[in-house]
């Protein structure tokens, strides 16, 4: 009812400080507290994160993400004077931009919105029940603070969660409870595969299997009709059949690029063959799901018919409710 099942948009994320965080995630090679492959390095330039943000665009991108290893982006003054300006360029280029820099206080939000960011993201990583054992250096209370200020400013929330942590079946309901309970749905949801990294406390966890990332992107697409399910890490360890299964099971959104962050990530030749092969288009940027709320027009006129007109009737009365 409101997306086309054939568009999936396809994204970039782009590691813009690498290394060197404080927090305790127990997944994480990035963070100080674990003896992984990953080298601190300072923040990148302007000018090298706007080249990758147009190398992104032709590869078929509408939608770039750039993320700091920090705990919260705090007294930061001049590396946020630099992302403010990578946003307003990237904006600039008819990209949506989206932000991952740890914790944000409301007016660092406000002036993000003001320099054209669309979203921002904030995972809840798992239940709240659960999250005690991934993370202590951080509270679940301080990432919801994080997402509300977000929502504040009038950013789109992104957020979402890894499965894989070690956790049950309830805490993945516990999670998208959370989430689709929240005052309003977030715009963007990723659904992340652990990605098990040589020197973290997780390095021996077994990653999801496809049919626990399909009950997962399925049951957030029932319950966040409107959100954008995003298949994010791990899908290295899922064969291109798996991955058309997740898309059938409700998932409309990819990261594309050979990383993302610090794991590896199918090429842009990879994708752009699957895509192919399942018949996907790519989903253009600047188009939220509010402004398509019925089957969309394709070549050869519109469809639906009865289908459509059921559809129509049902939205009006949940609407009414």
């Amino acid at each position: 009812m409101y997306w086309d099942p054939q568009e999936v948009q396809q994204c970039t994320l782009l590691s813009i400080k690498t290394g060197g965080c404080s927090e305790d995630c127990s997944y994480c090679s990035q963070s100080v507290r674990h003896k992984t492959h990953v080298k601190a390095t300072p923040q990148m330039k302007v000018s090298e994160v706007v080249a990758a943000a147009r190398r992104a665009k032709e590869a078929g991108s509408t939608r770039f993400c750039m993320g700091a290893a920090w705990r919260e982006l705090g007294g930061k003054k001049n590396a946020f004077r630099h992302i403010l300006e990578m946003v307003r360029e990237v904006n600039g280029m008819g990209l949506e931009v989206c932000a991952t820099l740890g914790m944000l206080n409301p007016a660092q939000a406000r002036e993000l919105k003001e320099a054209g960011l669309t979203a921002y993201n904030h995972n809840l990583d798992t239940s709240p029940e659960y999250y005690p054992k991934v993370i202590t250096t951080r509270s679940y209370q301080d990432r919801l603070d994080t997402l509300s200020a977000v929502r504040d400013a009038g950013l789109h929330v992104c957020s979402g969660g890894i499965l894989g942590l070690g956790e049950a079946a309830a805490d993945r309901i516990g999670l998208l409870h959370t989430l689709a309970t929240l005052p309003q749905h977030p715009e963007s949801v990723p659904i992340n595969a652990l990605v098990a990294v040589e020197g973290t406390r997780l390095e021996s966890n077994r990653s999801p299997s496809v049919f626990d990332m399909g009950r997962m992107i399925a049951t957030a697409r029932v319950v966040m009709p409107r959100t954008m399910v995003r298949l994010s890490a791990g899908r290295l360890s899922f064969s291109a059949g798996e991955q058309g299964l997740l898309f059938f099971a409700g998932a409309n959104s990819i990261f594309n690029g050979d990383v993302l962050l610090t794991t590896p990530n199918p090429a842009f030749t990879a994708d752009a063959a699957l895509f192919d092969t399942l018949g996907l288009v790519g989903k253009k940027a600047h188009v939220p799901a509010k402004e398509t709320p019925y089957p969309v027009e394709r070549e050869g006129g519109r469809e639906g018919g009865e289908e459509e007109a059921a559809a129509r009737a049902w939205l009006q009365v949940t609407e009414a409710k």
